[in-house]
């Protein structure tokens, strides 16, 4: 009997363990997204806690009590899937396309790839959280400049519909108050980041035109030509 009630601890030790060790990891990859929005803003010199809010309206799951992102997110058809790994994330994607969809969100910041994957070099390319999140920054960007606020810009971003983007900047705004201030402070007073200046740039502003048609920002005129891009 002492054997087996030892047995038995030993198991819910590990299993408590195993858990805790899950909970540390998945709780350092909802920081992937910060990271990667931190370096976006610092590039195109936009607030942090713009791209930090977006994300979470984007991707944002409860994890330990907290609003937090998710790098390996994706929307098909107006559902959400959040993936434990970038393979799992990347597996079903191939599904998908296989099964001849077009129209999905992916990454941190849930760009289209109908709409913009002409602007990435592969959908691997539109999965990494840095270059995900150096496109939503400028998309965002090119969008203040012409909007003239950052939630006006912010709803653009997710649709050209007013009431659409009424109801998408109104969510947030709600996420946006939420946010930690320190973090966002300390990081926005941080010095630019040298790496954030590449030599040819990802993504060459002549090549690539956002688009501006009545449907949304991620969703084009319906006569806007796209090029698919294979999956890699």
């Amino acid at each position: 009997m002492p054997n087996r009630l030892f047995i038995v601890i030993a198991c819910v030790a590990l299993l408590m363990a195993a858990r805790q060790s899950f909970a540390g990891a998945e709780a350092r990859m909802s920081q992937t997204c910060d990271q990667a929005a931190r370096r976006a803003a610092l590039a195109q010199d936009i607030p942090l806690d713009v791209l930090r809010a977006i994300t979470r309206v984007e991707t944002g799951r409860a994890i330990k009590g907290r609003l937090e992102p998710w790098p390996w997110a994706i929307n098909v058809e107006g559902r959400g899937h959040w993936f434990r790994s970038e393979q799992e994330a990347k597996a079903y994607v191939a599904d998908i396309f296989q099964a001849g969809k077009r129209s999905f969100d992916i990454g941190c910041f849930q760009i289209n790839y109908r709409w913009h994957g002409q602007a990435f070099q592969s959908i691997d390319a539109m999965f990494d959280p840095e270059t995900n999140a150096s496109y939503a920054a400028r998309f965002l960007k090119q969008l203040y400049s012409e909007l003239g606020s950052w939630p006006a810009a912010v709803g653009a971003y997710h649709s050209r519909t007013p009431a659409l983007a009424k109801t998408y900047s109104s969510r947030y705004q709600i996420v946006h108050a939420q946010l930690d201030p320190g973090t966002a402070v300390q990081t926005a007073r941080m010095s630019r980041d040298p790496f954030t200046q590449p030599a040819a740039p990802l993504f060459p502003v002549q090549i690539t035109q956002f688009p501006t048609g009545a449907m949304g920002s991620l969703m084009p005129a319906a006569d806007t030509q796209t090029a698919f891009i294979a999956f890699n």
